[in-house]
């Protein structure tokens, strides 16, 4: 008859695993705990984010009207020009809260600069901002993948898809032609410019060298 595992070993082999456990998460913790660098370096982003935002917002009062004119809904195919820092943010910064506080930051420095939207501004970024997280949280903040990316994107465009049809375009239906176009045009503007763009202006930052204290520089 075989002898029983003895219970020593049995003891350190789950004192061991337990100890690896925790290290882990101590691990994942420190990873995933804000350092000054990401407020200043997700502080910068917002500014400039901010900036273009201002400029988009002035170049919007003309091309919006056009593109409406030409074909109703389409000119949702710009949206994602204000929220692209959503997806851009969390993948500089790599911590949990990033795409709400550069949206955040860039939402203060459009309405300094002078714009026709004010509180309203911060309610959106919050919503695009948890569109965002969202889909980054559910793989746990550790794949920074396009593929990822792309899913935060698109989030992002159907939550605010659904909140435009709700607050500002209620005479629209979901299904009418206005309705259609404009969710096409949306997540069409969300992959190209939130997804794509955003990965590949990351990418070209981190070539650059300037993010050589993230892990997304290396």
């Amino acid at each position: 008859m075989a002898e029983p595992f003895p219970k020593t070993i049995a003891h350190d082999t789950d004192a061991k695993a337990a100890g690896r456990s925790r290290e882990t998460s101590k691990e994942t913790r420190g990873t995933l705990a804000w350092r000054v660098v990401d407020i200043a370096v997700g502080a910068a982003v917002g500014v400039m984010s901010g900036v273009m935002f201002w400029v988009f917002d002035g170049l919007s009062y003309g091309l919006f009207p056009l593109l409406t004119l030409i074909l109703p809904g389409s000119a949702a195919l710009l949206h994602a020009l204000f929220y692209f820092p959503a997806t851009l943010g969390l993948l500089i910064v790599r911590k949990p809260g990033a795409s709400a506080y550069v949206l955040l930051v860039a939402s203060f420095i459009e309405v300094v600069l002078g714009t026709k939207y004010s509180v309203s501004l911060v309610v959106i970024a919050l919503v695009q901002a948890v569109a965002a997280e969202a889909v980054f949280a559910l793989f746990r903040y550790r794949r920074w993948t396009l593929g990822v990316t792309l899913l935060s994107a698109m989030a992002i465009g159907i939550v605010y898809n659904f909140y435009l049809l709700f607050f500002y375009y209620q005479a629209f239906s979901f299904f009418s032609p206005r309705g259609l176009i404009g969710t096409v045009c949306e997540l069409l503007s969300a992959l190209v410019f939130a997804g794509f763009g955003s990965w590949g202006l990351c990418r070209a930052l981190a070539r650059s060298g300037v993010l050589g204290r993230f892990a997304s520089g290396r």
